[in-house]
């Protein structure tokens, strides 16, 4: 887990000690609306992106919520050949033995090629929502899917990678889309009615680029930020 994950998780986590917090809700509204800050992980690739977030909610009843969410986000990554599918891999493998046989392979010369990445997903679902605590709810996914595309932009450093990228990809961009499946849940610190600090963390694992990479990926999806509840209440 990133270290600002972690960092956040911890912060919260003695918010929700301290708080005196015991007591039933009393005051649960139809809909909520959220934005704020994102953070999307995936480790196993080295890929690490910040954007924003947003979801719509809609409450049938005081434990059930359903909606959609939205995140954008965008970072760097380095790819190398460990990465790639064995098809790939053995392609370059063939291509860099050849250009050492031939002299015009730089001693000790690793392949790795810096990208910029732009990550977009959609989520529709529905989260249990535990409301024991006057001022913190408790919200939980226990499985849910959605759609994830992704853009990256490779950025070869020298002569060898460049002419290796327009092989794979000829305008040096790659994108895909493809479907995520995942569980996560939260905390809305309640201010009141009608407001709340959100902090939410999902894990998902979805497999991008199939004809590129040889492994799906874990990726942890992070946001904090401001809620806003309106509507009737429906706990009268």
């Amino acid at each position: 887990m990133p270290r600002r994950v972690a960092y956040a998780a911890g912060v919260f986590a003695a918010i929700v000690l301290i708080w005196p917090a015991f007591g039933q809700q009393d005051y649960v509204t139809r809909f909520d609306a959220y934005a704020g800050y994102a953070l999307l992980d995936a480790p196993s690739i080295g890929l690490l992106q910040n954007g924003v977030a947003a979801q719509a909610g809609f409450r049938p009843n005081t434990w059930l919520s359903v909606g959609l969410d939205y995140t954008y986000a965008q970072g760097d990554l380095t790819i190398t050949p460990g990465l790639l599918t064995k098809a790939l891999q053995q392609r370059l493998a063939g291509g860099l033995a050849q250009l050492a046989a031939a002299g015009q392979l730089p001693p000790g010369y690793q392949l790795r090629v810096p990208a910029f990445s732009r990550t977009q997903t959609a989520t529709a679902g529905a989260e249990l929502v535990f409301r024991h605590f006057a001022h913190e709810t408790l919200f939980l996914r226990p499985v849910f899917a959605g759609a994830i595309y992704e853009t990256a932009n490779l950025r070869p450093r020298d002569a060898i990678a460049a002419a290796i990228v327009t092989q794979i990809a000829h305008s040096g961009t790659a994108s895909d889309v493809t479907w995520f499946i995942g569980a996560g849940g939260g905390i809305d610190i309640l201010f009141g009615h009608h407001f709340a600090l959100r902090n939410q963390v999902d894990v998902v694992w979805n497999h991008l680029f199939s004809d590129l990479l040889a492994n799906g990926r874990w990726e942890i999806r992070y946001s904090v930020g401001p809620a806003f509840n309106f509507g009737k209440n429906i706990k009268q």
